[in-house]
């Protein structure tokens, strides 16, 4: 049967090989298989290695996702448009032969050439995104691309591999992750992507969802502000218990100045949901 838990993994044979899943599925799925536990385990085994050194449980557990003991692939690696592989032997040679035969109808523009706006114009048809995905962040062109084109399999695809990224990141989820400075210039990355996109991210939502009763209100603090307003306005309930709790508890306890630019945050969020709302009504409006 159509059970959650199948869903889940079809959805992702779907999205590498939609010939081979013929049925409809829902297109945006939760986070299933997760052990809840998780942060409780993390904080213990940090507890225990604070007092009593070297402890076996050290190795981090984020939401019952262990994290490898070592990491050696540079932060930044998938934030650059790589060159495609089936373009790669067109960009050796830049004769004026190979450099009209990118530009004809029957071949794919590659994105890592892509410099300018009238190119992303000129061959809007023809283009495809990156293998990795998370290179689209750092590129407006792309996002351009991305905003007109609406394909659902994009924005999984963005889904799946930023919720890995800032599930392995997060500076007070993961024992002895000491790249502050990177995971604060990830989110920042994401931050400006939103703005540039107009709406938030769904999996940007969610690590929010799920990190907020943890945080502790002062690692990260601007750049976890930003994306919370971002955050869509919804059900008073659900914003209630994931959002507003959380923030409650660190409202109370802590400064002047923290309570302050969480006022201004929840402005900003409410600006954000205006802005948004006005231009869809206006957009049904035109139509």
């Amino acid at each position: 049967g159509m059970q959650s838990h199948l869903q889940a993994l079809l959805s992702l044979y779907k999205l590498f090989c939609p010939e081979q899943v013929t049925i409809t599925l829902r297109g945006k799925m939760k986070t299933y298989f997760k052990n809840s536990e998780g942060p409780w385990k993390a904080a213990i085994a940090a507890v225990r290695q604070r007092n009593q050194g070297t402890s076996p449980l050290s190795q981090a557990v984020f939401l019952g996702t262990s994290r490898p003991q070592s990491r050696k692939r540079k932060w930044n690696a998938q934030l650059v448009i790589p060159a495609s592989s089936t373009n790669t032997n067109n960009l050796e040679d830049v004769g004026q032969k190979n450099r009209a035969y990118l530009y004809s109808t029957n071949m794919t523009f590659p994105v890592e050439q892509l410099q300018t706006f009238p190119q992303l114009l000129q061959n809007i048809h023809r283009l495809e995104f990156p293998s990795q995905m998370g290179s689209v962040l750092t590129s407006p062109l792309m996002l351009h691309y991305m905003n007109c084109v609406k394909d659902e399999s994009i924005y999984l695809r963005l889904y799946y591999w930023m919720g890995q990224m800032l599930q392995e990141e997060c500076t007070w989820c993961v024992v002895d992750n000491s790249n502050e400075e990177e995971f604060m210039s990830f989110l920042n990355t994401v931050y400006k992507a939103e703005c540039f996109l107009q709406e938030g991210f769904s999996a940007c939502e969610e690590f929010l969802y799920k990190t907020l009763p943890l945080w502790d209100g002062f690692c990260c603090r601007a750049e976890i502000l930003r994306l919370v307003s971002w955050i869509p306005l919804s059900n008073f309930s659900d914003i209630k218990s994931y959002l507003y709790d959380p923030l409650a508890q660190l409202f109370f306890t802590s400064s002047i100045y923290f309570k302050c630019s969480v006022l201004e945050t929840l402005k900003e969020m409410l600006q954000n949901w205006l802005n948004c709302s006005v231009m869809q009504v206006d957009s049904e409006f035109s139509s």
